[in-house]
């Protein structure tokens, strides 16, 4: 398996996957929390979002629970960023969310993965940042699988598997997602 700067790997019963560990308690009983509150909740949706990645949210940022996620502190998110409900988020690898992306309900970002090989597939876990571009729409039921781009003011249509990155300005569809047109002004 080709490896690149991006690739973490964790082994398994390390100090890292004991960090990994606690970090995925510490996300479930903050997610636990978010996930009970409702669209009318936005200021403390945010507050709890903040607190999830470490960090305040923009005004501007809206989140509508459920929200799954594993760790919350390898998630940055930008300014008027939409959030529909039930996603979930995997960000061990780093998950990387600019400015005016709008993500639709049951989307998965998937940063985190497991060895192909049979007798491997327990013994770690392998993660690689996605990053999402500027202006972005992601449509309902998309899967984005670690080790992307998706490039500024793209779409990815409903129900698309990404596995590879997404030129800036296109249309993509499809399982695995393929640049359907281009688009812009």
């Amino acid at each position: 398996m080709a490896h690149d700067d991006r690739t973490k790997i964790i082994p398994r019963r390390t100090p890292e996957s004991a960090a990994m560990l606690a970090s995925v308690q510490r996300a479930m009983a903050i997610t636990a929390a978010l996930n009970r509150l409702t669209f009318n909740d936005a200021d403390e949706v945010r507050t709890l979002f903040g607190d999830l990645i470490g960090r305040k949210v923009d005004d501007s940022f809206v989140l509508i629970p459920p929200f799954y996620t594993t760790g919350g502190t390898d998630t940055r998110v930008g300014r008027n960023v939409f959030i529909n409900q039930n996603c979930t988020f995997y960000d061990l690898g780093g998950l990387d969310i600019a400015d005016d992306v709008m993500i639709g309900p049951n989307v998965s970002i998937l940063t985190s993965s497991h060895p192909l090989e049979p007798s491997q597939r327990r013994a770690s876990v392998i993660a690689k940042p996605v990053a999402i571009e500027r202006n972005v729409w992601i449509a309902g039921s998309v899967t984005i699988i670690g080790g992307v781009t998706i490039g500024e003011n793209s779409v990815v249509a409903a129900g698309s598997v990404v596995t590879r990155d997404v030129p800036p300005n296109t249309l993509v569809a499809g399982n695995p997602a393929r640049v359907i047109r281009s688009i812009g002004d």
